[in-house]
C-alpha cells in the first residue's frame, strides 16, 4: 500500500505545485508584482543575448504542454507507472525553483535570481535524464505527453540561465574582462549550438533542438543589425537544421 499512497501523492504534488507556478507567473504580469511586468524588467538590463520579446510567447506552449502532462500522470491509470518514480519530487522541485525566481527577479533581484534559475535548469536536467528521452522505448503516448514537455521545457530553461547571467552582468557592469560584449554573445551562441548537435548526436531530440532554433531566431530578429551577431546566429541555426534533417533521414532509413 506504500507506493500507490506515495504515488497518488506524487500526482497531486505535481498537479497542484504546476498550477501555483502558473498562477504566480500570470499573476506576476497582470498585477504587476512590484509594479513591473517580467518583459519590462529584462528591458532594463539589455544585453546582446536575450531574444527578441516575441520569442518569450514559447511559455505558452510550455505551459499548456506541462499541463498535458500534469494531468496525464494525474490519471488512475498512470499510478503505477515507473516515470512517475522516475521524475520523483523533481518537477515539484522545478516549480518551485520556478517561483522562487519569479519573485527574485520582479523585484530586481537579479544576482540572486540566479540561484533558483540554474537549480531550474539542474531539476530539469535530472528529470530528462532519468526518464531517458531520446534514448528510452517509451510508449507513444508517454513520449508525446511526458518526454515531449519536458524536451521542450528543458530546451528553453538551456537558453535562458544565460539571458539571466547576461542580465546580472549587466547589473555589475561588468567589463567583460577586456573582451567586447560582441565577442562574448558570439562564443555564448556558438556554445549554444554545440550542446544543441551534442543533443542531437546522442539524443535525437528532434523537440529540444527546435526550441534553441527558435531562440536563435529570436536572437536575429533583434540583433539584425548587428552584422557579427545576426551571422552567427544565423549560421548556427542552420548549421543545427541540417543536423536534425540529416538525422531524420538516418531515423527513417
Amino acid at each position: 500500500m506504500a507506493i500507490p499512497k506515495r504515488s497518488v501523492f506524487l500526482q497531486g504534488a505535481n498537479l497542484g505545485a504546476l498550477l501555483m507556478m502558473i498562477v504566480v507567473n500570470a499573476l506576476a504580469n497582470i498585477l504587476p508584482l512590484n509594479g513591473k511586468t517580467t518583459a519590462e524588467i529584462s528591458d532594463s538590463y539589455p544585453n546582446l543575448f536575450t531574444p527578441a520579446g516575441y520569442a518569450f510567447s514559447i511559455w505558452g506552449l510550455i505551459y499548456a504542454l506541462l499541463l498535458i502532462f500534469a494531468v496525464y500522470q494525474a490519471l488512475p491509470s498512470q499510478r503505477e507507472k515507473t516515470f512517475l518514480h522516475k521524475i520523483g519530487f523533481f518537477f515539484v522541485l522545478s516549480c518551485i525553483a520556478n517561483i522562487s525566481w519569479i519573485f527574485l527577479w520582479h523585484y530586481e533581484q537579479i544576482i540572486l535570481s540566479l540561484v533558483p534559475m540554474f537549480a531550474l535548469l539542474i531539476t530539469l536536467i535530472a528529470i530528462y535524464l532519468r526518464l531517458n528521452i531520446g534514448r528510452s522505448d517509451a510508449p507513444s503516448k508517454e513520449r508525446l505527453y511526458v518526454h515531449l514537455p519536458f524536451s521542450v521545457y528543458l530546451g528553453w530553461i538551456t537558453v535562458a540561465p544565460i539571458a539571466n547571467v547576461a542580465a546580472a552582468l549587466t547589473a555589475i557592469n561588468w567589463d567583460g574582462w577586456g573582451i567586447s560584449d560582441v565577442a562574448w554573445t558570439i562564443l555564448v551562441i556558438i556554445i549554444a549550438m554545440i550542446i544543441t548537435l551534442s543533443v542531437i548526436i546522442k539524443r535525437k531530440d528532434i523537440a529540444f533542438s527546435l526550441v534553441i532554433v527558435w531562440a536563435l531566431i529570436g536572437i536575429i530578429v533583434k540583433q539584425i543589425e548587428n552584422q557579427s551577431i545576426f551571422i552567427t546566429a544565423s549560421v548556427s541555426a542552420v548549421i543545427i537544421m541540417i543536423a536534425l534533417a540529416t538525422r531524420l533521414v538516418k531515423i527513417k532509413g
